[in-house]
């Protein structure tokens, strides 16, 4: 399990690099800052996911989460949604090293 988590994490970290260099990309072309937001980033790669997200959790959890907690997140940057994934997927699927040592059993 340890090992999947980790490899989702890797998976998110690469997609926020992608995210920050489009975003880089894009500011030096503007000559502005740009940054997409999540929702918009959604929205380009699969935007029926997107409503079919927002309609399951309507549906099944609570229709005033979707509003306050997943409407607010939509809004992020993209980038920085998906280094925040990573670094949650790194923390939980972290091992701490044993107290007395790398010889302990």
């Amino acid at each position: 399990m340890r090992f999947l988590l980790r490899f989702a994490s890797l998976v998110a970290l690469v997609v926020a690099v992608i995210a920050g260099t489009i975003d880089s990309i894009q500011s030096v072309a503007a000559s502005a800052i740009v940054v997409t937001p999540m929702e918009d980033a959604w929205n380009d790669v699969s935007p029926s996911s997107l409503a079919t997200v927002q309609s399951l959790i309507s549906y099944y959890i609570h229709p005033r989460l979707y509003d306050l907690v997943i409407q607010w997140l939509l809004f992020q940057p993209a980038f920085a949604v998906f280094l925040a994934i990573s670094l949650l997927l790194w923390m939980i699927a972290y091992k701490k090293p044993p107290v007395a040592g790398r010889f302990s059993v």
